[in-house]
């Protein structure tokens, strides 16, 4: 029997698990399958070992194990793999699949353009998407292609991405520059799932600085859109290649 493990990513607010919880509720009903179960990484439970052994209690042969995580980074290449293959040992005669994020895709894109849109955009109008930061490099290559295809699709004079830790430019650099470039408007755009201490910290930051022509918007959020996404990554899971404990091999 199939079941879908959603692994969300965790965090110490409260606020951001239930909203994770609330968004993979809904998106259940998008998809026929009779088991499903919400897991997390890290700082909130159930952990992914005890949501896989539900899945398996409740008659699961085949799992179809799906990361909700925006980017394909250390969480979705190393720390959610690692996991799933020691907890894999505990339960031989089930096939584990692996799912992808997010990723890039076109409907993030206009989940972006509508965080903005709440606001009147100037003609010089630029835009800072700012991510989580990570040390891969396909992190920044993958930011880099979302803010060129926002910049495509709605004429901005200019987008450009910073992160809140472990890549550069940092935010501080990237709100220097923004506020060094003469816009009269600037939106800045968190690339993030959910509220949290990141947010808070950015809300501080730009309260701080004082400048009138930084726009702070909503964070991505677990929109509605999110939910087609997601939608094609579970079956992309389910009809993939059974896990191996090596990213590279089970990517396409």
């Amino acid at each position: 029997m199939q079941a879908v493990l959603y692994i969300c990513h965790g965090s110490r607010v409260k606020e951001a698990c239930e909203q994770a919880r609330f968004f993979v509720s809904q998106a259940m009903a998008d998809i026929d399958v009779p088991i499903q179960e919400v897991c997390f990484l890290e700082l909130a439970e159930p952990s992914i070992e005890a949501g896989l052994r539900v899945c398996v209690e409740r008659g699961a042969t085949r799992v179809a194990a799906v990361p909700i995580l925006l980017l394909t980074a250390a969480h979705a290449k190393e720390d959610i793999p690692n996991e799933l293959a020691e907890v894999k040992q505990n339960y031989p005669d089930v096939t584990l699949t692996y799912g992808e994020p997010f990723g890039v895709h076109d409907e993030i894109v206009s989940i972006l353009l509508e965080r903005i849109g709440k606001e009147r955009i100037a003609e010089d109008a630029m835009v800072l998407l700012v991510g989580r930061g990570s040390s891969d490099p396909d992190v920044k290559r993958d930011m880099g292609n979302i803010a060129s295809r926002l910049q495509h699709t709605y004429p901005f004079q200019k987008v450009d991405i910073c992160f809140l830790a472990a890549a550069e430019p940092s935010f501080e650099q990237g709100l220097e520059m923004a506020l060094a470039s003469g816009h009269k408007q600037v939106f800045v755009v968190p690339y993030l799932l959910f509220t949290g201490i990141l947010m808070k910290k950015m809300e501080r930051t730009i309260k701080k600085l004082g400048r009138e022509e930084l726009i702070l918007c909503d964070y991505l959020g677990y929109h509605p859109n999110l939910r087609k996404v997601l939608a094609t990554r579970v079956q992309e899971a389910m009809e993939g290649e059974e896990y191996v404990p090596t990213y590279a091999t089970h990517t396409k």
